[in-house]
């Protein structure tokens, strides 16, 4: 073969290679055929960008792993690529997964919304929590009687030996929250009892404020529970409040019906006469004082009410029967007797 023939034939090898090579990296850098049906994958923690790109081929999102490093080099990508669990749709330019990955823009993980109104007990919490999680309300209960290591700063000031029906009623604050799917009964009772710290912390001289009413932290408690459970208008707490205050004062007995229907089994629509006899520490018929503590989770209306309550000669008070949810006070038991059949008169 002549010189010029052999070089010809040359020419023509390289251009072909070179345009094979042309046509490989030009068809890796488009983007796979597009689709609707989005593709999870995960970015691993320490992750490189060789293995980055072997993911996003596995999942079929890019065409070719060599490509798109090369790409990463040429664009100086890649060092900012966040972990995380991704989502993306076939079709989607380099540029595209680029942009994802350095936002960050992950999957939001399947949430579980718990909300906890105020005064709820920890049996009706447990419920709450068995609901949402699918396990037994005995588990989040015992984790309740006996939280151990899950207990907060606050928790340690419930006096020894207390009769507690349970002994973190109140202590767990209400509230909505959400927590990822499958969190154990563990994290979500010490996140409640979190926020209830969180809470309590920030109640401006709290610790000035009880050591000025001679009362610890579990007093304050059970009385907002006796708040939170006795009044629906929220301009009424303070009163109220000051009344228990007063007849605490008195050494009268409180005879407030939410206690006795906490003492019950099961709560009452009524309750009836014999109710009131029902023997329990927490029934503030038969016995003196406050209950041995909280008989609810108070909102934080009525600790602030139970902290700083509405001085007034007032000693007893009864529910209007007009639907208003408000009450009638008087300072003698005469004056009570008349407003019960003033309340009673006023029934829709």
């Amino acid at each position: 073969m002549k010189a010029g023939k052999v070089v010809l034939v040359i020419l023509v090898i390289l251009l072909l290679g070179a345009g094979g090579g042309a046509y490989y990296v030009w068809n890796g850098l488009q983007p796979v055929k597009a689709s609707d049906q989005a593709v999870k994958f995960t970015v691993e923690s320490g992750m490189g960008t060789s293995k980055i790109a072997k993911v996003l081929h596995q999942n079929g999102l890019i065409k070719n792993e060599a490509v798109f490093k090369v790409y990463l080099k040429w664009k100086h990508e890649g060092s900012r690529f966040q972990a995380g669990v991704y989502e993306a749709k076939p079709g989607i330019t380099f540029d595209g997964l680029i942009a994802k990955l350095n936002s960050g823009e992950v999957v939001k993980e399947a949430m579980t919304r718990i909300t906890i109104p105020e005064g709820y007990t920890v049996e009706q919490i447990a419920k709450k929590v068995s609901e949402a999680t699918g396990t037994a309300a005995e588990e989040f209960i015992k984790l309740a009687d006996h939280p151990g290591s899950e207990a907060v700063a606050a928790f340690q000031e419930i006096p020894a030996g207390a009769k507690l029906k349970h002994a973190s009623e109140g202590y767990l604050f209400p509230d909505t929250y959400e927590f990822k799917k499958g969190t154990k009964d563990s994290d979500i009772f010490h996140r409640m009892m979190e926020q209830f710290q969180s809470k309590i912390d920030n109640i401006p001289d709290l610790q000035q404020k009880l050591k000025d009413r001679g009362m610890t932290l579990h007093e304050l408690l059970t009385i907002a529970s006796l708040v939170e459970r006795e009044v629906v208008v929220d301009e009424e707490r303070p009163l109220v409040a000051g009344v228990i205050y007063n007849r605490l004062d008195k050494k009268m007995k409180l005879e407030i019906d939410a206690t006795v229907q906490y003492a019950l089994p099961e709560p009452k629509e009524r309750l009836l006469y014999k109710d009131l006899k029902v023997e329990s520490p927490y029934n503030t018929y038969l016995h003196d004082g406050l209950p041995p503590g909280p008989i609810c989770s108070p909102s934080l209306a009525s600790i602030e009410a139970a902290l700083s309550p509405k001085a007034s000669d007032y000693l007893y008070y009864v529910t209007k029967k007009d639907g208003s949810h408000e009450h009638l006070f008087a300072k003698t038991y005469q004056e009570h007797l008349k407003n019960i059949k003033k309340s009673n008169s006023t029934t829709k």
